[in-house]
C-alpha cells in the first residue's frame, strides 16, 4: 500500500519561512515536518511514498536525495569519491518524488501520480501531525467497502484556554483542542478507483467537486480521531508543535 503526501502547495500564512522552503520542509524539532508524518506512517510498517511536489519541489528532491548524508557522520576520501559512514541513521523508505505542478490542484496531483499507485493507498497532507493509529484506520477502510475514509479530527483551538475552579485559575492550556464537530485532518484511505473521476487538469480540485460527488453517492466514511491532531498552518502553530517536541510532550511522536 502506497501513503501519498501532498507536498505542492505555498504555505502563504507561514510567512517569510515559505519564501525559503516548501511548508513541509519546516523545521520540527530539528526535521521538516514531512519526516514526522513518514515516521508516523513507517512506525506501522508503512514505508512506500509518494510525494506530491509543486512549489519549490527541488528543495524537498534534494533533502531526500541528501537524507543519508544528512543523518550520519561519515568519511569521505576525496580522490576516488568513496564514502564510508560511522552510524546507521538512515531511514528504510522507498520514496518517489513526483513533480505535479506549480499550480495543480489536489485533485489534479492525485491523478498525476496514478501510474505510482495500488489498487488501495493512503494519503494525507504535509503539515499536519496526529497520533492516529494507522492500522486501525486501515481495519476500518477495509471493513466497510466503501471507496474513500477520511480521518475525522478535532481542530485546536486558535485560543488559549483558561482552566478555572469557581474563578479561582488553576492552569492555562495553551492549544485545547475544540469540542465542536470534525474537520478532514487528513491521515485518507482511498481505493485507486476514484481517479475515474478525476483529471490531470491543474484545475481539478479534490474535496470540492470529486470528494463531495462521491459523499453524495455514499462512498465517503469517516474514521473518528479524538487524539491529539494538529496543522502546522501558520507560524504560531509551528511555535507550538516546536514547544512541544522539545518539551517532550509531542504527541505525535508514536515511534521509539
Amino acid at each position: 500500500m502506497k501513503v501519498v503526501i501532498l507536498a505542492g502547495g505555498y504555505g502563504s500564512r507561514l510567512g517569510s519561512l515559505s519564501e525559503l522552503i516548501p511548508k513541509p520542509m519546516i523545521d520540527v524539532g530539528g526535521r521538516p515536518i514531512i519526516w514526522h508524518i513518514m515516521k508516523t506512517y513507517a512506525h506501522y510498517g508503512y514505508t512506500d511514498f509518494v510525494i506530491a511536489l509543486g512549489y519549490k519541489g527541488h528543495v524537498i528532491k534534494d533533502y531526500f536525495y541528501n537524507m543519508k548524508h544528512r543523518n550520519n557522520d561519515f568519511s569521505v576520501n576525496t580522490k576516488t569519491g568513496d564514502v564510508t559512514y560511522h552510524n546507521s541513521g538512515s531511514e528504510d523508505w522507498n520514496v518517489t518524488l513526483v513533480d505535479t505542478g506549480l499550480e495543480t490542484l489536489k485533485g489534479g496531483r492525485i491523478k498525476r501520480l496514478e501510474k505510482y499507485l495500488d489498487d488501495v493507498n493512503m494519503l494525507t497532507y504535509g503539515d499536519g501531525v496526529a497520533d492516529i493509529n494507522i492500522n486501525e484506520l486501515v481495519d476500518y477502510h477495509s471493513n466497510h467497502g466503501k471507496l474513500v475514509t477520511l480521518s475525522g479530527v478535532r481542530p485546536p483551538s486558535m485560543f488559549g484556554e483558561i482552566i478555572q475552579d469557581n474563578g479561582r485559575v488553576m492552569s492555562f492550556e495553551e492549544k485545547p483542542q475544540t469540542s465542536k464537530g470534525f474537520i478532514n485532518g487528513g491521515y485518507m484511505v482511498f481505493n485507486k478507483e476514484i481517479l475515474k473521476g478525476l483529471t490531470t487538469d491543474r484545475s481539478c480540485d479534490f474535496e470540492f467537486g470529486p470528494l463531495e460527488k462521491l459523499a453524495t453517492e455514499g462512498e465517503v466514511m469517516t474514521f473518528l480521531h479524538e487524539g491529539f491532531w494538529e496543522c502546522a498552518d501558520t507560524v504560531r502553530d509551528l511555535n507550538h508543535l516546536n514547544k512541544l517536541w522539545s518539551s517532550g510532550d509531542a504527541k505525535w511522536k508514536v515511534w521509539k
